[in-house]
């Protein structure tokens, strides 16, 4: 295997479709307000898939370290790429991918700072923060482990890419980075189901280990429903253009999974279609809202 298909690998490729929905989210929400650059936009998507090709290549080398990565039974939306088990002598060329796209996304972030203003640095600091102590630390608080990735792709990535853009945020990108807020600590909940023993072998302690599948599938139904009380309420409330109800198209898909994980909670095998359905709500709630945003 070459050090390409390594970082391939270790990136997760399939699951970085994800950044550039909440970025486009950002972008929209900037555009509301004044005209932005394209070349901006490419600059803050640089920046932001560093980010998450960094937490995801660190979050690779730290379990394959642990051991975690030989626990975990494989599926397609969990239990690590599996790469560096297959290869263990890339494991330096997988620090280097961790290592360096954080440190293109400082540069970026570093950038924007200085053309925007220092109104832009606490939602850097934190970026950087999720991103070195995910793995190391935050998997083992429960309640902030359920709710960083949240954090980082909802109100970080969609309010940092606004403020990056125009140099100021908007009551409308604070309402619309709560869908992807709930979104993404539903993604990364029920992607945990299948990994729980695993998990609790090696000192990890989320929802799932806790509070056990029944509790933690009634949480992911809560969110799901939040998710899309927030894009309801932000519609009528006219804080979001009525375009943004677009994402409303994937309600009852939403309601179907919710019931198929609250179901199937404790049987991996019936929860996967449930898993890959939750995939296809996470991106295209937001694609949807951001669409209808911008013809709005």
């Amino acid at each position: 295997m070459s050090i390409t298909e390594t970082w391939l690998g270790t990136a997760r490729l399939p699951f970085l479709v994800f950044t550039p929905v909440c970025v486009l989210l950002g972008v929209v929400c900037a555009q509301a307000m004044q005209p932005v650059s394209p070349w901006a936009i490419a600059l803050v998507l640089c920046g932001a898939l560093g980010a998450h090709i960094s937490v995801n290549a660190f979050n690779e080398v730290l379990d394959f370290r642990s051991g975690l990565d030989a626990l975990t039974v494989k599926t397609p939306f969990s239990g690590g790429s599996g790469t560096l088990i297959a290869h263990p002598e890339l494991v330096r060329s997988a620090w280097v991918l961790a290592y360096g796209s954080l440190l293109i996304c400082v540069l970026v972030g570093i950038y924007f700072v200085v053309i925007q203003g220092f109104a832009l640095l606490p939602i850097g600091l934190m970026g950087v923060t999720l991103v070195l102590a995910y793995t190391r630390a935050i998997t083992r608080v429960p309640m902030l482990c359920l709710m960083a990735p949240g954090l980082g792709f909802g109100p970080l990535m969609v309010l940092g890419t606004q403020l990056a853009l125009t140099g100021h945020t908007s009551i409308m990108a604070w309402v619309a980075s709560l869908v992807p807020f709930f979104l993404a600590n539903n993604l990364l909940l029920l992607n945990q189901f299948p990994d729980a023993e695993a998990d609790r072998q090696v000192g990890r302690r989320h929802l799932v280990i806790v509070a056990g599948c029944a509790k933690a599938a009634r949480w992911y139904a809560a969110q799901a429903a939040l998710a899309h009380l927030c894009l309801i309420t932000g519609v009528l409330t006219r804080t979001l253009p009525w375009g943004a109800a677009a994402g409303l198209l994937m309600l009852p898909l939403t309601i179907t999974t919710a019931r198929q994980v609250l179901i199937h909670a404790g049987d991996t095998t019936r929860l996967l279609p449930a898993m890959a359905r939750n995939v296809q709500i996470t991106l295209l709630t937001p694609t949807l809202m951001a669409l209808g945003l911008w013809l709005t």
